[in-house]
């Protein structure tokens, strides 16, 4: 059986005014085209679903059992309707975004939090992952967007992704009080390989990025300890667990008694914060207004 939904809008209206005039009114139509609708829908589905009187109307027995699905249905249309007017406005809605800590701290943060300050009533859920978990989470459609840091060309090329760069990152060789003989000149990278050397672990593109660059000088990069995030790595250089390798935007307001910056022979190759988001599925009205403000603060000289 089909039966046409404005014939079932009409029949909630009028049943929830149980008035054929009101419903009229709610419905911009008039008297007429609303009683010729509920015969219609009556003689469709071979029964009576008001009893009318002077006072107006009630529902049947079989009027109200119908009700009492099409005011679900109905009250469901309405919510979505205006749910997606609400984020046409960006009043509501949510973003999932999965970042790394480098990627966060040296490029997202500030366009979050113009972001938020523009539209407070979006919600923002960010997954604190290392780059390869950040894009496994946009595979799986756990993240709308992800913001990592440098990739392999393997990974850049994948056809299911859209990477952009949107930020370069230089980073640098740290040490604590300890290893601040260090720091009277520059010093080479075999000498730095000699010292207990502080990384993220094997299965990040920090891991991967600091082998392939000690492997270059014909050096093996085999870290004494492995963090298990980016934060956690000025800490234990201020105790002087070892040397570290951290992104400059980390030393701001560290004290340089504690946190000593090394001057090597051998310069850090510079990293990207890369921006990227699946090309099968299309972003969210929200999702896309992020887009803009994220590949709007791209430096026109990258």
């Amino acid at each position: 059986m089909f039966i046409s939904y404005d014939y079932y809008r009409v029949f909630y209206y009028v049943a929830k005014c149980r008035n054929f005039t009101q419903a009229a009114s709610l419905l911009m139509s008039n008297q007429p085209n609303v009683t010729r609708t509920i015969q219609n829908l009556e003689s469709q589905l071979g029964c009576t679903l008001f009893v009318r009187s002077n006072r107006g109307v009630r529902l049947t027995p079989e009027g109200e059992r119908l009700y009492s699905h099409i005011r679900i249905a109905v009250e469901q249309i309405h919510a979505g309707e205006e749910e997606l007017s609400m984020e046409k406005n960006l009043q509501n809605g949510t973003i999932s975004i999965a970042a790394s800590e480098v990627a966060l701290r040296c490029f997202l943060l500030p366009v979050l939090q113009s972001f938020h300050s523009r539209w407070p009533g979006v919600r923002l859920r960010i997954s604190n992952h290392s780059t390869p978990q950040a894009l496994s989470a946009l595979e799986n459609n756990q993240a709308d967007i992800a913001l990592v840091t440098t990739l392999t060309p393997s990974v850049s090329s994948r056809r299911s992704l859209t990477v952009k760069r949107v930020k370069k990152i230089q980073e640098t060789a740290v040490c604590g009080p300890a290893f601040s003989d260090l720091a009277r000149e520059a010093v080479s990278l075999q000498t730095i390989a000699g010292y207990p050397l502080i990384s993220l672990g094997i299965q990040t593109m920090t891991y991967e990025f600091y082998s392939e660059w000690f492997l270059k000088h014909g050096l093996l990069f085999s870290p004494d300890i492995e963090a298990a995030t980016a934060d956690q790595i000025l800490p234990m250089v201020k105790n002087n667990l070892g040397i570290g390798f951290v992104p400059e935007e980390f030393l701001a307001g560290e004290d340089e008694a504690s946190v000593i910056p090394l001057q090597l022979t051998e310069p850090i190759p510079l990293r990207s914060v890369c921006f990227a988001k699946r090309t099968d599925q299309l972003l969210s009205i929200a999702a896309r207004e992020l887009e803009r403000m994220i590949l709007e603060n791209v430096p026109d000289s990258l």
